[in-house]
This record gives structure tokens, sequence and C-alpha cells, in this order.
């Protein structure tokens, strides 16, 4: 039997742009629900591997409304730092998250959008899709991937070196995650690691952290807004942050990546002049896609996948907004000190459309 609800405005996805977009919706005094898929809050950040922590300390790494206290002996917090804080934001403001609750569509109704989730649908005026891109990992599909007989995992699957110890272990990916995974694995020192990158690693300068990343990104929106030329915002500096571990393992010489192989092997992979290494384990760092399967009824794709967008507001369906997917959807909102004014843009264009 199918429960059905009324409300102001749903949003689809409790981890930290979710939460952000509850807080502005708490203060315009809407009625609204989270309906989050993980049991716990947290969001994608309890899923992350052990040694992780923010490229920002913490003053500079915080939601609206709250500063995310420091944590003791850490300048750049751990992800267990940010999931307590995640939890008590979620608790501080009273925010109606409804965990465990998997939105499998929305669609257009009689004058409202169908929220369906599990065995319910709540029938809104607006919604607010904030489910991010960690429930969506991309895998590159190069030669001879089926063929390999060892382990293949994804980012979203690593956790620690432990796992890993005494194999032979091949990283591919030249974004944060590949180097920071690659680092992980080779400062352990019981694990073989053959690092492979696209192109050459750019490494951001050492003293560059999520504070001067942030700033760049804005102003590259700033810039665009006012007609300027590209900057080139953070990818003009390079493609890696710095982070005390990646700067170790790259001091000490064991971050030196290979050019991509030509094809995977049943025990190994093959470069590009015919020799081979063999592997009994791939992690592949290749990067997420926006988890938009839930919006595909109301077929608003564009020709690249993303969903046109004029700020956070879908073009093809006004009570429509996306949060937190990346700078097409704000600058930095992907990050949790990023995401606090497209929420507030995002929650103040849905008041307009609601009270007019």
């Amino acid at each position: 039997m199918t429960v059905r609800h009324s409300t102001d405005v749903v949003v689809v996805g409790g981890g930290q742009a979710g939460l952000a977009a509850g807080y502005h919706l708490r203060r315009q005094r809407l009625d609204f629900v989270i309906l989050d898929a993980d049991p716990t809050p947290g969001g994608s950040w309890q899923h992350m591997w052990d040694s992780l922590h923010l490229f920002s300390p913490a003053e500079h790494s915080s939601l609206p409304g709250r500063l995310m206290p420091a944590q003791t002996g850490e300048t750049y917090p751990s992800t267990g730092h940010v999931v307590d804080y995640l939890a008590d934001y979620e608790k501080r403001y009273d925010l109606p998250v409804q965990h465990s609750t998997s939105v499998d569509a929305v669609r257009r109704g009689a004058g409202r959008l169908l929220v369906e989730a599990d065995s319910e649908t709540w029938r809104a005026r607006a919604v607010i899709s904030a489910t991010g891109t960690w429930s969506r990992p991309f895998l590159p599909a190069l030669p001879g991937r089926s063929a390999f007989t060892g382990e293949q995992l994804h980012t979203v699957s690593y956790r620690s070196p432990a796992d890993f110890t005494g194999q032979r272990v091949i990283v591919v990916g030249g974004g944060n995650s590949g180097a920071q995974i690659a680092a992980d694995l080779a400062l352990d020192g019981h694990v073989e690691v053959t690092w492979v990158t696209q192109r050459p690693p750019r490494f951001l300068p050492d003293d560059i952290d999520g504070r001067a990343l942030f700033d760049v990104a804005t102003a590259r929106r700033r810039a665009l807004d006012a007609g300027r030329s590209d900057t080139g915002g953070v990818a003009s500096l390079g493609d890696i942050v710095a982070v005390p571990p990646v700067r170790a393992a790259r001091d000490a010489g064991l971050l030196t990546a290979k050019p991509v192989f030509s094809r995977l092997t049943a025990d190994g992979v093959q470069w590009p002049d015919g020799s081979h290494t063999g592997a009994d384990t791939i992690i592949w760092c290749t990067g997420f896609r926006p988890a938009l399967a839930h919006l595909a009824p109301l077929n608003l794709r564009g020709a690249r996948g993303h969903i046109p967008t004029d700020g956070t507001r879908a073009l093809g369906e006004p009570r429509l907004h996306l949060l937190g997917y990346g700078d097409w959807t704000g600058p930095a909102s992907a990050t949790l000190i990023g995401v606090g004014r497209p929420a507030r843009n995002a929650v103040g264009e849905i008041a307009h459309l609601l009270r007019s």
C-alpha cells in the first residue's frame, strides 16, 4: 500500500548539500522533508577511506550557521570528525531527515511534483535534488578489463592498506583520490604500488589548500557571470592538492606515475611498448558521475548528460533545483564551505516561487 504525503519541498539526499538546503528551508519557515538513502547521518563521508582528511582547516569547512569545531591534534579534520559534525548539525537544527529512504523517481503530477520513495509518495510544490556523485562511480572501458582475473575496485570500496598487504596493486587515476590512495599504500611499505595517470601528475603548490581553492573557484564564477574571460579556476593551478601524506610520498620518490597501460591482461597490465606488469588488484580512482537517475522521468537531460540549469534551477522544470553536484550548480558547491551560498540561493528562489 502506498502512503501519500504532501509538503512544500522535498529534498532528495541528506548529505552536506541536503543539510545546507534544510538549514535555509527552516529559516524560510517552509514545510519540508529530507529523504536520505543512508541509515545514519554523515552522507558520503561515512563511506570514505580510513586515512582521508579534509583539504581545509575546520573553520573553513563549515555549513551555514554552524562552524565546524576544531579536531584535537589535527589541522585538517578526519572524515570521522566530519561525520560527527554533520550528525550534530542535523540534530542541532532539528532537520526532518528521513533516513533509509531511497528515492526511485520524481515525476510531474497534477500541479505538484511526485517523489516516489520506497512505499511512499510525496506530493511536493518543489524539489531539491542533492544526491551528489558518490553512489555513481565511473569505470573507463579500457581493453581487457573483463579479462583481468584479480580484484578490481573503485575508490568507493577502498578502506586501508591493510586490505592489500603483500599484494601488487595498480592505482589508476591522476586526481586527488588517485594520488592519496597511491600515497596511502606506498607509505605503508607492505604493498607494491604502481600509479598510473592519463597525463603527468600536476601537483598544486604545497601552500594551497581548500581555502584558496574555494576563493579561486568563486573568482572564476564571478568573472564568467560578469562576462570576463575564463580564468581557468582550480584546473589552471593543477589537479592534486598536496596534502601532507601526498607530499611525504612524493618527496620520498614513491609517487612516480606511469602513463596509462594499453590493455589489461588476465594477470596484470600490458604497456604500449609490449612489456607487462603483474597485478593482484586494480583500484580505479577514475571519478564519478552525477547521481540523477531518479530525475529521469522528467526528461530534462541535455546532450552531455547534465541537466541544463540557471544557477541551481533546472531550465526545463522551474520547481526543481540541483544542489551540490559541482561548479555547474554553483562554484565549489560540492564542498562543505562552498554549498552554503547556492543552497541559500536555491531556497530563496523556491520561497519566492511558492509565495508568488
